[in-house]
């Protein structure tokens, strides 16, 4: 099935321009994947190019991308870790979720396996997880620089050689990867995963295959690659992995892509529409403006998937927000040496008796607290006016005031 191939980007974990490119079938793709890269390649890698171009024969639309500070996208590698990787196929799917629709197959390479083993569960929609050539845990990737270990530990940086190019490695790379418990996210998957691995890989050796197998729970797969290498320079290996990974995942892919929500947008001031997905049983797009789309949910503790803030979580944000904004608008006009404001906030229900001074005295009231915290060469003054400024941010004031909702059930189209 001939296909075409685009350049996109979009935004990273870090707020980097990411570089991305989409392989899909001519028409409408049967189901989205997104596919990961090995540690310190890039998206056009053989293994990834002919993996997404085998997938793309079969109906299946791939984003491959570049991580953080490789290949073509922005950013600096040495600021990146493990986690920021996870951070990075979150982002991306949010971005597929948005524009095109969201990944029902996740496809990683080597540590891109790694981490798209931590970023699956982040990812609702996303019902297979393929793996290739992964480690267990992220730390494995610790011996590829192993003779610059304690220069790493002692100096907190070091230049280190990585397929025959100088890369800058920092000691929170390596306390990031140190820091991580893979297993844990294998075994709350909750997805069809299938693994794969050469019994004569050199780089991550087989062992790592029965280690990611037996942390996870069915349904779950194996596939041995006889005789291939590490980052299957063979084209035979990796058109047999994507036609492996489309036999496999046919049972995920039948509902079509397309159920994803496209969001409805307004670009009236003043104006946030919010509408249910069909991703999970609370869960939202937000679109504010027309220009920001945000997601909400509630925690699996009550039922949700937890795939973006709650609804008090953003009530939260825009009282934080608007108190720092507001201070910062003071300091600068009265020229006060203000740093950095920074406010924590936590809203919770108390029962009414419990407060003395409030007028209500059945049933539960909201009570938030709200701690601030001021930085620069401040007086004890300064530091004191600009506290009360913050009271009187306008969405303080409006929770604190009389305020109106006016509702109307609209006729649908």
């Amino acid at each position: 099935m001939p296909g075409t191939s685009e350049k996109i980007t979009f935004t990273g974990a870090l707020g980097d321009s990411l570089a991305a490119r989409l392989d899909r079938p001519e028409g409408e793709p049967r189901a989205y994947a997104l596919f990961a890269h090995c540690f310190t390649c890039n998206k056009d890698i053989f293994a990834a190019s002919r993996i997404a171009s085998g997938l793309v024969e079969q109906g299946i639309a791939v984003l491959r991308f570049d991580f953080t500070g490789l290949g073509a996208s922005d950013g600096e590698f040495a600021n990146t870790n493990f986690s920021s990787n996870v951070g990075d196929l979150v982002a991306a799917a949010d971005y597929m979720r948005a524009n095109l629709a969201a990944p029902k197959i996740m496809i990683g390479h080597s540590l891109g396996g790694a981490a798209t083993l931590a970023a699956a569960g982040k990812v609702p929609e996303a019902e297979a997880v393929c793996t290739v050539g992964a480690p267990a845990d992220p730390a494995h990737v610790a011996h590829n620089f192993r003779d610059d270990l304690d220069k790493i530990e002692a100096e907190g940086v070091a230049e280190v050689q990585l397929v025959g190019r100088p890369f800058t490695i920092k000691k929170q790379f390596l306390d990031d990867i140190r820091s991580q418990k893979l297993n844990e996210d294998i075994g709350s998957l909750k997805k069809a995963l299938l693994v794969f691995h050469s019994p004569i890989d050199a780089t991550v050796g087989i062992e790592n295959a029965q280690a990611i197998y037996v942390a996870a729970k069915h349904p779950k797969s194996f596939v041995s690659l006889d005789n291939a290498d590490h980052l299957l320079t063979r084209k035979a290996d990796a058109i047999y992995v994507a036609n492996v990974i489309t036999a496999w995942a046919e049972r995920y892919i039948d509902a079509p892509a397309t159920q994803a929500v496209t969001p409805t947008v307004s670009s009236a001031p003043n104006t946030v529409v919010v509408q249910e997905t069909p991703d999970g049983k609370f869960t939202n797009l937000v679109a504010v403006r027309g220009q920001h789309l945000l997601r909400a949910d509630e925690p699996p503790s009550v039922g949700g998937t937890d795939t973006g803030p709650t609804p008090y979580d953003f009530l939260m944000a825009a009282l934080g927000a608007c108190k720092t904004m507001t201070m910062r608008m003071y300091a600068d006009r009265k020229k006060m040496k203000l740093d950095q404001a920074r406010v924590t906030l936590r809203h919770e229900k108390i029962h009414a008796t419990d407060c003395v001074e409030c007028e209500t005295k059945e049933g539960k009231i909201d009570e938030t607290f709200v701690e601030i915290e001021l930085f620069g060469d401040l007086t004890d003054e300064e530091r004191q006016r600009i506290f009360e400024i913050a009271e009187r941010c306008p969405v303080h004031k409006t929770l604190t005031s009389e305020n109106r909702i006016l509702a109307t059930l609209k006729e649908n189209d």
